[in-house]
């Protein structure tokens, strides 16, 4: 990216779930936003569960629709907190919930030729062919560069003990 305009226009646009996977993907978008002098976008997209035509079912629809809108906004907030505590990411930031799927939400806000879109690679191993439809859909779709970012090593070690637990095998404390 070298020779990449950093101008106050450019945008680094990041989707945010709150997974291990969001969370590595943000960090790495704050970073490149600082090198870039950037705005950094975290964007939390969701749905009503159940999809849209359940909520439209349901009699209370639009009371639902603005508790599912004000949780989203409250997991974003939260995430952003425990990320970058009470610093921030060094550069300025907009947050933004948007109603929909993840991948044409983020899509849609990295919608100009100058931003950025950071998104989380997926899982692993066996998981990866039932994982990543987000970040499959991003770089299909964006019409600015895509930066998928591979999952932390520390998801592998924990999904390692997540197994042992479930499986109640020993843990190996020799190493600890």
């Amino acid at each position: 990216m070298s020779g990449y305009d950093g101008s106050a226009a450019t945008r680094v646009v990041v989707g945010v779930s709150g997974s291990l996977n969001s969370v590595t993907a943000l960090r790495r978008a704050a970073a490149l936003a600082r090198r870039l002098g950037a705005r950094l976008w975290p964007v939390l997209a969701w749905e009503p569960p159940g999809g849209d035509s359940a909520a439209r079912r349901s009699p209370t629809a639009g009371l639902l629709v603005e508790e599912w809108q004000r949780l989203a906004k409250q997991r974003l907030a939260s995430v952003l907190e425990e990320t970058f505590d009470a610093e921030g990411p060094g550069v300025p930031m907009q947050p933004v919930v948007v109603r929909g799927a993840p991948g044409p939400a983020l899509v849609a806000t990295a919608n100009r030729e100058d931003d950025v879109l950071v998104v989380g690679a997926g899982r692993r191993g066996l998981q990866r062919a039932f994982s990543g439809r987000v970040s499959r859909h991003c770089l299909a779709h964006a019409v600015c560069p895509v930066l998928a970012v591979p999952p932390s090593p520390l998801e592998s070690e924990l999904l390692s003990v997540h197994r042992r637990n479930t499986w109640h095998l020993r843990i190996d404390t020799r190493g600890l």
